[in-house]
């Protein structure tokens, strides 16, 4: 993917994310399902100025729901599991990256 602001979506803040950020310094966040690990390490490189030293991702297919008599599909979406290097920092809360 040539646009590295379309690969981040947002992150993920949940209990099992913030366990991983405290206790192993990973971060976890929702991803462009076409990036690659490639796209996705020089995209959280280049917005948090951070060192990644590994990347971990998972593909999941969009539920299906329905409201009513009408059925849908929710998208597909990808995780993407970030491990930065010791002493880097990225606060997912909006504070910026620290290094």
């Amino acid at each position: 993917m040539a646009d590295l602001k379309g690969i981040i979506r947002r992150p993920l803040i949940t209990e099992k994310a913030q366990a991983m950020k405290a206790e192993a310094n990973k971060v976890a966040f929702e991803v462009h399902p076409d990036a690659t690990k490639i796209d996705i390490k020089s995209a959280i490189e280049s917005a948090f100025n951070v060192t990644v030293l590994s990347v971990r991702t998972m593909g999941f297919r969009g539920k299906i729901k329905r409201v009513g008599r009408n059925i849908g599909q929710q998208s597909n979406w990808k995780k993407a599991v970030i491990t930065l290097k010791e002493g880097d920092e990225i606060d997912v809360l909006g504070q910026g990256a620290q290094a």
